[in-house]
């Protein structure tokens, strides 16, 4: 008994969290950020705070749903590679639709949440567009990402709706300026590693011209929505710092990219856009 239990292979510990928590450190954040930003505009009071934690639950358990589901298909280079591993990836898969299943079925049932179904719809479509981009090659993998952060970024639209009572123009606009900073963050950071070697400012600029672009199509869109009155001023206002830090880099001396370093400065651009975004929508 003992020899054969020591010929059991033991799991490593990073294995474990690589199948049951997604890798993605950004996605977390674009996930997340809209999610409190959307409730936290509404203005959840009494009863709703707790549809709001259960559609929290029911977010996070697809979202994490789809790390094992990917391996189980064997479409992520994370592979199993023994039976102990390939039972870790059905556990993970029952534990996050259970969560999943159960949230969505008590909002369901309890707060008549029907709207959800819509909003899951658009965001299961966009990431089976953003699976298929990702099929063909690197050359598509910023734009996967921009697809991705539409999924993850309707969980604005979501918690708002929760929030409110209303899934109408508002939640759709919530949700359209969360993806605007998720979508100026991806570019930002995809214009930073591809330009890890530039040193003058033309070089920046040549490099940086779509992201340029970008930043420009961005403030046309919030000036545009502005202007309509879907959006208060200082909501606008909460993009300032990516906007600036995003032009500025051009103007900056060439240092050496510190990737770790630059994705907790775009967390805390996040949770600083969070705070203000929801302050325009109170004050």
């Amino acid at each position: 008994m003992a020899s054969t239990a020591s010929t059991v292979p033991v799991i490593p510990k990073s294995r474990i969290r690589a199948f049951f928590l997604p890798r993605e450190h950004g996605a977390w954040g674009m996930l997340l950020v809209p999610l409190v930003t959307g409730a936290a505009a509404g203005n959840p009071r009494g009863e709703r705070i707790i549809w709001i934690l259960l559609f929290a639950a029911a977010a996070l358990g697809l979202f994490c749903l789809r790390t094992p589901v990917e391996a189980a298909l064997k479409l992520s280079p994370l592979r199993a590679q023994s039976a102990g591993e390939r039972r870790l990836i059905h556990i993970s898969i029952y534990i996050h639709s259970s969560v999943a299943f159960l949230a969505l079925v008590t909002l369901f049932a309890w707060a008549h949440a029907y709207e959800l179904l819509l909003l899951g719809a658009a965001a299961a479509i966009a990431l089976l567009f953003q699976a298929l981009l990702k099929q063909l090659g690197r050359e598509t993998r910023m734009s996967s990402q921009l697809v991705g952060a539409v999924a993850l970024s309707s969980t604005s639209a979501g918690a708002f709706y929760l929030a409110t009572g209303r899934f109408g123009p508002a939640a759709a606009v919530i949700w359209l300026a969360n993806w605007l900073l998720a979508a100026n963050q991806i570019h930002f950071v995809q214009m930073r590693l591809h330009s890890a070697r530039a040193l003058t400012a033309g070089e920046k600029l040549g490099r940086g011209k779509a992201f340029l672009l970008h930043q420009a199509a961005c403030l046309l869109v919030l000036a545009t929505i502005w202007r309509a009155g879907w959006i208060p001023g200082l909501a606008v206002a909460a993009f300032a710092p990516v906007l600036i830090r995003g032009f500025a880099w051009f103007l900056e001396s060439p240092q050496a990219l510190q990737v770790h370093r630059l994705g907790l400065k775009e967390l805390g651009y996040a949770v600083v856009f969070g705070l203000f975004f929801i302050a325009g929508f109170h004050f």
